[in-house]
């Protein structure tokens, strides 16, 4: 019998000894809250970007178009996954024998910065309106100038290397003035013109915004459903055109139904749109539960697919009679529902085509006011040629003012009416009466 070797052992083996590893005078732990910013002044004692600048002398450019960031604050990390990738790019054409000159700018005009400033007025319990415009501008200034200040220093906190000395800003006199040059050459050419079109409008600030600036939330809008009265059927000026039928003229004593969201916009309506591709029915109301609304023998215009929700909405029962084409809603001129009403709405309301137009909701037709929305605008404008030749006028109407109230184009609901002008919003933002004021017109009709 032999003894067997053990091979317990009380020594602890250090087995990074066993290996082979590169020695580094870099620490385990990067410590970079406290290395990064000794990194950036390191760079900036040295002036790395004037270095930069003299080393690439001579060299092919390379100029990244930068848009500028807004300065009302303190950057995000939308500004820091931005400007990184940026830096990243401009650094490796740097390396690849560029010169890759970054110059950051700002955005230091619109809505956002003055909103700011109204903010401080506020508080302090001032008077916007009050406050001379060349002193609020001022005020706007150098907000705009404190934080481009920050933001510069917060983007050089992250590493990127620029002439932050050396900005360019929106707001920079030499800028504005190249701004309106450059405006006046096109006027001098011949390219400038005044025109209209729907645009996002602030009551409360009395200013025009810009789609980036205006947020949705959800909001109770207020239906409604009306019915436009055929007024004529007219053959269309065309080779091809066909011939009028039975199915045709039943449409004289039809309605068609729109539906929309936003009561207020009705006295503005001068068409209703409809689409060449959503088939559409001539119903009956056979029975109707409520004493309001489409009675028993009257006759409307759905599209198909929406015609049984409308129904069952509506609280009547609805016979189909025939199809209607859309060659045949070409031909159709409607009458304002609002036709009389304050002496005023006597003008023809056309059907035209519209590629906006859907059977997803609603009664397959789209009321429109060209002044109010830009696909309205748009479908008015595309067919004001060939309106204009059935001796409609395309001229659009200004229906609310800057404040908010309706204006004499709008007759029955602006300065005129008892009570004064109805107001789609107010100061603070809030609904008027406008809504309820067309609304309650509209029932009694």
């Amino acid at each position: 019998m032999t003894d067997t070797p053990t091979t317990d052992t009380s020594e602890t083996i250090d087995y990074s000894k066993t290996l082979y590893l590169p020695q580094t005078d870099f620490p385990m732990r990067a410590g970079l809250p406290e290395k990064e910013p000794g990194m950036v002044k390191r760079w900036q004692d040295m002036d790395l970007y004037r270095k930069l600048r003299e080393e690439a002398a001579g060299r092919e450019k390379f100029v990244l178009h930068d848009g500028p960031p807004y300065a009302n604050g303190n950057i995000h990390i939308g500004h820091a996954l931005n400007k990184i990738l940026k830096d990243v790019i401009n650094r490796s054409f740097q390396m690849r024998g560029y010169d890759a000159n970054y110059v950051p700018g700002w955005d230091c005009h619109g809505l956002p910065i003055e909103w700011k400033i109204e903010e401080q007025y506020r508080a302090k319990g001032k008077n916007k309106d009050e406050v001379p415009v060349n002193e609020f501008r001022r005020e706007c200034r150098d907000f705009a100038a404190h934080w481009i200040k920050v933001q510069g220093s917060e983007f050089q906190r992250l590493g990127v290397i620029g002439d932050f000395d050396n900005p360019y800003t929106t707001m920079a006199y030499h800028a504005e003035s190249r701004i309106a040059g450059e405006l006046l050459k096109f006027a001098m050419s011949g390219q400038l013109y005044r025109g209209s079109k729907p645009v996002m409008w602030s009551v409360v600030e009395r200013t025009a915004l810009a789609e980036a600036e205006v947020e949705y939330q959800d909001y109770e809008s207020d239906t409604i459903w009306v019915k436009f009265p055929v007024a004529s059927l007219a053959q269309p000026v065309a080779d091809a055109a066909p011939a009028l039928d039975g199915a045709a003229l039943d449409l004289v004593e039809a309605h068609v139904v729109i539906w929309t969201t936003t009561p207020w916009t009705i006295p503005g309506n001068r068409a209703v749109s409809y689409s060449p591709r959503i088939a559409y029915g001539l119903y009956e109301v056979t029975a109707a539960e409520n004493a309001f609304g489409p009675q028993p023998g009257e006759k409307l215009i759905f599209a198909d697919a929406l015609a049984e929700d409308c129904a069952a909405k509506a609280k009547v029962t609805l016979n189909r009679i025939h199809s209607v084409s859309a060659e045949q809603l070409g031909m159709l001129t409607l009458s304002h529902p609002f036709k009389g009403l304050g002496g005023g709405y006597e003008f023809p309301v056309p059907m035209v085509a519209g590629e906006h137009v859907t059977d997803d909701a609603g009664t397959g037709f789209v009321h429109t006011a060209p002044g109010h929305g830009r696909e309205d605008f748009d479908a008015w404008m595309e067919a004001a040629a060939d309106l204009r030749a059935r001796g409609v006028d395309t001229t659009i109407p200004f229906t609310v003012d800057d404040a908010g109230f309706f204006t004499k184009d709008a007759p029955g609901f602006g300065p005129g009416r008892e009570g004064g002008a109805a107001r789609v919003i107010d100061d603070n933002g809030k609904k008027g009466n406008a809504n309820q004021a067309v609304i309650d017109e509209l029932i009694k009709r």
